[in-house]
């Protein structure tokens, strides 16, 4: 079985119970519309599957040695890149945002790239049903956008005129 299909199985399982915030789908929908992004741009097999499996470590049980032990230590490495190092007791939304893109400048260009393309989804999809939040979004997006240069430079722009845009 390829690796994107392990990893959307395991991505499946592991988000079994998730659902999306406003539309109450099936969780896997984001991290494979994540993928589908990704896929739009020069990428490669470990890249679609760390996008499939970006947010199983931060918001399910599983770990990253769980995610080493089943795909190997390049998907784990990136999956670890993606994944938000903030807890809530680090302090306010400003400070823990301040601290996930502290970690974030440092993710490779590759992880980069996946973390562009989990932006663009999740900006799409706030903007459309939360507008008063998509200000506070669209912010902090704009900072992270300044540390996220070396991902793809099509995801790039394609990110930076969604935030351009709303600040219109």
């Amino acid at each position: 079985m390829k690796t994107l299909d392990r990893a959307y199985r395991f991505a499946s399982h592991a988000h079994r119970n998730d659902v999306r915030k406003y539309t109450g789908e099936a969780y896997i929908n984001h991290p494979r519309e994540v993928s589908c992004i990704v896929a739009s741009v020069p990428h490669d097999e470990n890249m679609l599957a760390a996008a499939m499996l970006h947010d199983v470590v931060e918001d399910t049980p599983v770990t990253l040695e769980e995610i080493e032990a089943e795909f190997g230590s390049d998907i784990a490495s990136l999956v670890e890149n993606l994944t938000d190092v903030s807890k809530p007791e680090d302090g306010n939304r400003k400070t823990r945002k301040a601290m996930d893109r502290d970690h974030s400048a440092k993710a490779s260009s590759r992880a980069a790239t996946v973390k562009l393309a989990d932006l663009i989804h999740n900006g799409e999809d706030i903007v459309k049903h939360d507008p008063n939040f998509a200000k506070v979004f669209m912010a902090e997006k704009k900072l992270l956008l300044g540390v996220l240069a070396h991902g793809d430079k099509t995801l790039h722009e394609r990110a930076t005129r969604m935030v351009e845009s709303f600040e219109s």
